[in-house]
């Protein structure tokens, strides 16, 4: 599929069908993280396929140490600001801790504003088997799910840390197993976070939905990043399946430097930056 700005099929709004057809004919799916109207505008004419807003957002916009915290009406205000950016690029929001895990009442409720309020168009669960049914309600009241298997962050605590998951046979299995109820139950896609690249590819070939990989190989039907670790804007840890695209924050530190120093040193503003009194 192109994402050449002339081609108005690149211009056509991404939605469900978009992905599976995709998947069928074997277009890549690109997908990236926004939190924000002027980073979602930026994403969507780069040819972007999907953006999350995701609770990622905790981390690289709070500074927090993980994506616990996040709350429901922080993600509601990310999305709302994210929608304003987007034209063409599905848009899906992250449900935060605890807003779907208790009851499934309470997640058609919460998962119901990311879409009246938000402006967002699907969301985004995290876990198998013990989620199913609250998916399967969720897609039976017409909101698309996108799934979440592997290294699943809100269960950071469970797991000891972020190490790469699923490496035994037995943890495959039920992987595999998970993915394919999350097809059965009606998710539109499934996220595959660090897990080895031959099980991702094995799970990407086992179910007729698009899985979506970070860290977890070629093999997906698309990928993801975190935008902030892809432009080297957040610099905390980089994990190994980073690709930097860019070094931002060296960039932004350079030229506030240069601000600084120009601003002490008289040099800044000159006088082709200042106004005269004819306005000019």
């Amino acid at each position: 599929m192109s994402t050449g700005h002339d081609d108005p099929a690149s211009r056509a709004r991404v939605t469900v069908r978009t992905l599976q057809r995709m998947k069928q004919s074997g277009d890549t799916i690109v997908c990236l993280t926004a939190y924000d109207a002027l980073l979602a505008r930026l994403l969507d004419r780069s040819g972007i396929d999907l953006i999350l807003v995701g609770d990622s957002a905790g981390m690289v916009m709070a500074g927090r140490k993980d994506t616990l915290g996040v709350t429901l009406d922080e993600m509601l205000h990310f999305t709302r600001w994210a929608a304003e950016g987007v034209e063409r690029a599905m848009l899906v929001a992250d449900m935060p801790f605890l807003t779907y895990q208790v009851n499934p009442d309470e997640a058609v409720r919460n998962a119901g504003r990311f879409l009246a309020e938000g402006g967002a168009e699907a969301v985004k669960v995290e876990g198998g088997r013990t989620i199913a049914p609250t998916i399967q309600r969720l897609v039976s009241i017409g909101i698309p799910v996108m799934g979440h298997l592997g290294l699943t962050p809100q269960s950071i605590n469970a797991f000891g840390g972020y190490q790469l998951q699923a490496v035994d046979e037995a943890a495959r299995e039920r992987l595999l197993t998970d993915a394919r109820l999350l097809e059965e139950v009606g998710c539109f896609s499934i996220v595959l976070e660090k897990i080895p690249a031959d099980l991702a590819e094995e799970v990407s070939g086992a179910i007729s939905i698009p899985t979506i990989g970070i860290g977890a190989g070629a093999g997906c039907d698309g990928q993801i990043l975190v935008t902030h670790d892809m432009l080297g804007l957040f610099t905390d840890f980089k994990p190994k399946f980073v690709r930097r695209y860019a070094e931002l924050a060296t960039d932004i530190e350079a030229a506030v430097t240069r601000f600084v120093d120009d601003v002490r040193e008289g040099t800044f503003p000159a006088p082709e930056e200042s106004y005269r009194d004819d306005g000019k």
